[in-house]
């Protein structure tokens, strides 16, 4: 079986930047083995499946799967999956992707330049002592907060003391199917954050988009405004523009595609 096989380094104006996915346009649902099976070969933080769908809610099924299981959310490969689609069709501006936890999702040309805005869940994160998160992540936490889809944000001092996280990942782990999101105002950008997913076999994501569908609605609080500008200070790194719209945030970033090919399946 040939499938066709894109990757694409998302939240990123160049090659070799921002974070890469795999975008795999598929005929029909494979079984789940088989999906993850395939992510393990991508190995790669994530891979998108698509599937066209057929229920009228939105133009496609969207799965994603790092090497070790599936998520509940994934920006960075639903941008890409956006790029994907809208770059083999000029006369469309949008597309929208019907997901099995986080609802529709939306990408969309963007009013200026060659960028596009994703519009995401809101998942507000509240006040919650994460004392075993903060051992393992080896920070000082200004502010501990919790999300009930598995994400923790540690508040530090600074963007040095983000810059200067130095997880266990064995401790982190451990703790579960959690994403473990260090930030701070910062200098770089407005705010500045690191991701770190052990239990996904990912140790450190190099751009997240689901964390920043976290962060949004914390940091427009303390910020006393709708939109900041964003940098993930992981080795690749990457730059976002947030803006919180409601129960949306809407996430801008560039896409290059680096990989095309197919897929040879047994």
């Amino acid at each position: 079986m040939r499938l066709p096989f894109t990757q694409v380094d998302a939240f990123a104006d160049a090659a070799f930047a921002g974070n890469p996915a795999a975008v795999m346009p598929l005929p029909r649902w494979l079984g789940d083995g088989v999906l993850q099976a395939i992510a393990q070969e991508n190995n790669l933080s994530e891979t998108a499946f698509l599937v066209a769908d057929d229920s009228g809610a939105a133009d496609y099924e969207l799965r994603w799967f790092t090497p070790a299981a599936e998520v509940a959310l994934c920006g960075h490969a639903t941008l890409a999956s956006g790029h994907v689609v809208l770059a083999s069709d000029s006369t469309r501006d949008r597309v929208t992707f019907r997901t099995r936890q986080a609802g529709v999702l939306a990408v969309a040309r963007a009013s200026t330049g060659a960028r596009y805005d994703m519009a995401l869940p809101a998942w507000a994160p509240a006040p919650r002592p994460l004392p075993d998160i903060v051992a393992a992540l080896g920070v000082t936490a200004r502010e501990t907060l919790w999300h009930d889809k598995g994400y923790a944000v540690i508040v530090v001092d600074d963007e040095a003391a983000v810059r200067a996280a130095a997880p266990d990942g064995r401790a982190l782990k451990a703790l579960g199917p959690y994403v473990h999101i260090v930030t701070a105002a910062g200098q770089t950008a407005e705010v500045v954050s690191r991701v770190f997913t052990d239990y996904f076999d990912i140790p450190e994501d190099p751009v997240t988009g689901s964390a920043h569908a976290v962060l949004a609605p914390y940091w427009t609080t303390r910020l006393g405004r709708d939109t900041f500008t964003a940098f993930q200070a992981s080795a690749r790194g990457g730059h976002l523009s947030c803006r919180l719209d409601g129960d949306r945030v809407i996430l801008s970033g560039s896409c290059v595609t680096t990989i095309e090919g197919t897929f040879l399946l047994p």
